[in-house]
């Protein structure tokens, strides 16, 4: 098996553990050690190498995970596309436990994470990367939302298309206060995951769509007690076997050759 891919999945070993023949890489790279190995295999015709974003056995908190390793190792096995799935909560009634949303919009309100390549910092053989500015007005790559979309609607899932994923630092949940500050600003769903991976995936000119399960709604809409981890991880693993199906047949629709704004992110720029 090819020590190489072309997409790549960022998520749980739940969307994984069912696929055949996986072969283990171990990548090392100028920012530290990714999150786990990675796993590559075949999933709808396609070479996918899969990366546990949290590690496989979940013990790497949000605000802890090496984003830049994680990225730059599935870079360096050939992946130009990623898909990103993450579990999230409703800022809205409407987007319930079960709902699957595809945003094209994304806010920031992280604290401490690393979240580019440029920083003037120079990498591991004493280069130094050139300053870049990326754009990120529309962050997600328009084909592969399309993908996402179309695979949704295959597997009878209505998905919501487009909308505005803000991330939190994390570990914790926010107050019902930030939550309805986060609703009252129209935004859609709440993770602590995402960012900085988009931003970093279109530093490095790859394709990276994002995938929100949406698992409780957020303090500030439900009038219980508030979410608990435990009810994420029960209401994301009602929904993973869905979520699998909609990711593989993505990945089969993916287009192979890539002309998006994404691929032309770095055009005329050196550096990595």
């Amino acid at each position: 098996m090819k020590d190489s891919a072309e997409i790549g999945i960022i998520g749980g070993s739940g969307l994984y553990t069912l696929v055949d023949g996986l072969k283990e890489i171990r990548v090392e790279t100028p920012y530290g050690a990714p999150s786990d190995a990675v796993f590559v295999g075949e999933a709808g015709g396609r070479s996918v190498a899969f990366l546990p974003r949290h590690g496989r056995d979940h013990k790497v908190p949000p605000h802890r995970i090496n984003y830049r390793a994680n990225l730059w190792a599935l870079r360096s096995l050939g992946v130009g596309q990623v898909l990103g799935p993450c579990a999230v909560g409703g800022l809205r009634a409407e987007y319930g436990p079960g709902t699957l949303l595809v945003p094209d919009q994304l806010v920031d309100r992280t604290s401490a994470r690393e979240q580019t390549y440029y920083d003037g910092r120079p990498l591991a053989d004493g280069t130094v990367p050139d300053v870049v500015h990326v754009s990120m007005a529309d962050p997600y790559c328009p084909q592969g939302r399309r993908a996402v979309l179309a695979a949704a609607d295959g597997a009878g899932w209505d998905a919501v298309d487009g909308g505005t994923l803000v991330v939190i630092e994390g570990p914790r949940f926010s107050t019902r206060a930030e939550s309805r500050w986060f609703s009252g600003n129209g935004w859609s769903v709440v993770g602590m995951t995402g960012h900085p991976e988009a931003v970093l995936a279109r530093e490095l000119a790859l394709c990276y769509t994002s995938v929100n399960l949406v698992t409780d709604l957020d303090a500030g809409v439900e009038q219980g007690e508030g979410v608990t981890h435990a009810e994420v991880l029960a209401a994301f693993s009602r929904n993973v076997d869905r979520l699998r199906t909609v990711l593989f047949d993505a990945v089969a629709a993916l287009p192979a050759a890539r002309d998006c704004v994404c691929s032309h992110a770095l055009d005329g720029v050196s550096g990595v």
